[in-house]
């Protein structure tokens, strides 16, 4: 499949490191707003909707992850960008995993929010994939974001969690789908010595949907791999923790406080 022109929006100083930031699926480019402020200061931002997400065209069929990597690809050279840190939360940190073990030219450090080499339960994602095709995203909306927030967290924000469940919604059906299909299919847990970029995992301590022993693996298979759990936090961590998921990464990626 070809790569898809994603949708990107660049932010922060001319010249500086490049931070390219990968959002989970059913999210878009905004999910990473409470990060940027502190990236920007250091870092140029850059920032995409995954395909048939935000305002990203969506294929036709099946995508795999080394399709979500080329698109990354396609977006750094349009962008002339040769090298990068990359930052990617849930099928966000599939396609960095992917890019870094693939592409090492291409990627400075990496860092793996709430993800996975391995999902499993491939039937669970083709009976997603066709729940979106046959009766829309919104009839996921609810089930999803049940899963990327703590019952706490959602109370106390229910505007933020409504907006969310719009954002799932709003994703394209196809392209929703063939995003499962990447995440059913995938398997880099005998790819993930062949990384060599600085990594960063993260975990949040009560995610039901990549619990933290998906994360414990990436962290075991990457040489010189840190792992840090932040609680209380379902999947999408970098919301629920934000100062302290940004803390992490400004550490990591070498923009200090």
């Amino acid at each position: 499949m070809p790569p898809i022109d994603v949708h990107a929006v660049v932010e922060g100083p001319e010249g500086a490191p490049v931070v390219l930031l990968s959002n989970s699926l059913g999210a878009t480019l905004e999910m990473w707003e409470p990060q940027v402020p502190a990236l920007t200061e250091r870092f140029r931002v850059v920032r995409y909707d995954t395909r048939g997400h935000g305002c990203s065209p969506a294929p036709q069929g099946d995508s795999t992850v080394d399709d979500l990597a080329d698109d990354v690809l396609a977006l750094l050279d349009r962008l002339r960008i040769g090298r990068a840190h990359v930052v990617g939360l849930s099928i966000g940190g599939m396609t960095g995993l992917r890019l870094a073990a693939r592409n090492p030219e291409r990627v400075d450090r990496l860092a793996v929010l709430c993800s996975s080499a391995h999902p499993g339960n491939p039937d669970a994602w083709r009976d997603r994939a066709a729940t979106a095709r046959t009766q829309g995203t919104g009839a996921l909306a609810e089930a999803v974001v049940g899963r990327w927030f703590t019952p706490a967290f959602a109370e106390a924000n229910p505007e933020l969690v409504t907006r969310m469940r719009g954002t799932i919604a709003a994703c394209d059906d196809e392209g929703y789908a063939s995003c499962c299909a990447a995440v059913g299919a995938l398997d880099l847990r005998d790819q993930l010595d062949a990384i060599t970029a600085p990594t960063l995992v993260i975990s949040g301590a009560d995610d039901p949907a990549l619990p933290p022993e998906h994360q414990e693996a990436i962290a075991a298979g990457i040489r010189g791999a840190a792992l840090l759990t932040v609680a209380p936090a379902a999947h999408i961590a970098n919301l629920e923790q934000p100062r302290h998921v940004t803390d992490a990464l400004l550490a990591h990626l070498g923009g200090h406080r």
